[in-house]
């Protein structure tokens, strides 16, 4: 009796363990590489769902096409299955999805999404999302602040140099050419499967951003799909004009929709 009792015991705390119930944060859904509070988050774009007992245990996409399913988590936005980036335990859990190009109705540019988290078994309580045509945000080395992801012809970041262990970094100069990496800028010309990356071919958004540095306007050559990764804009930008400020940490920001992304996401300029 003493044995089927502890048994029966570890039975119970296993069935209660499995089902704990995934609950999605209020205001929890953000763009995943500004994190901005309180913004609409866009179609095709990655974003970053936090709450509480979304997963278990840390799980990273391994290929593309993108799964719809990390160990046992899954994600729908109005019923439409996400293409899943990452899940990742802790007290403020998180997973990283691409928003469905189709959670709209086809022709309507604003609306809302209801999330749930499916985890095993259990589902979250639908979460009401505001859903837009454009949420600028610029990818930074710690996620919405500090040093951009913006690439030199060299590869190295546009930072100061030594700054990011690990990484070649030194400051940009005049009419040097950056790959900028954000998400959120909206429709491309040519539509690509949820989930898809762009290497097959060229993509472009439909809406050119107005990029600033030190909120000077610098020439855009390029806006549209990265053929590597799957929700990730890429806009090359060349620094054309002289009254660009210097220095270790100037503003990088993202114009479109009436929408322009924080400034503190920087580069360094000389």
């Amino acid at each position: 009796m003493r044995n089927r009792g502890f048994i029966l015991l570890t039975l119970t705390c296993a069935v209660a363990a499995y089902s704990q119930t995934p609950v999605v944060s209020d205001g929890g859904v953000v763009n995943a590489a500004s994190f901005a509070p309180g913004q609409a988050v866009t179609p095709g774009s990655l974003v970053s769902i936090f709450g509480t007992e979304l997963t278990g245990a840390l799980a990273l996409a391994d290929s593309i096409p993108l799964a719809t399913q990390l160990l046992n988590v899954s994600v729908t936005f109005n019923n439409i299955p996400a293409p899943l980036v990452a899940v990742i335990p802790g007290g403020s859990a998180q997973i990283n999805a691409q928003l469905p190009w189709n959670v709209l109705p086809a022709g309507q540019k604003t609306g809302t999404a209801n999330v749930v988290v499916r985890r095993g078994g259990v589902l979250s309580a639908p979460k009401v999302v505001q859903v837009g045509p454009f949420s600028p945000g610029i990818f930074a080395v710690n996620f919405g602040i500090g040093p951009a992801i913006a690439i030199l012809p060299d590869g190295a970041l546009a930072a100061p140099t030594g700054s990011i262990p690990g990484l070649a970094t030194h400051p940009a100069k005049f009419d040097d050419v950056l790959q900028v990496l954000a998400t959120g800028l909206g429709e491309v010309d040519i539509p690509v499967a949820n989930g898809h990356n762009s290497l097959d071919q060229l993509r472009q958004t439909t809406t050119k951003p107005v990029v600033l540095i030190g909120g000077i306007p610098v020439k855009v050559e390029f806006s549209g799909m990265s053929p590597q990764f799957v929700g990730v804009n890429q806009v090359n930008i060349r620094i054309d004009n002289p009254n660009v400020p210097k220095g270790n940490a100037v503003p990088l920001q993202l114009q479109i929709g009436g929408i322009t992304s924080t400034d503190k996401v920087t580069i360094a300029v000389q």
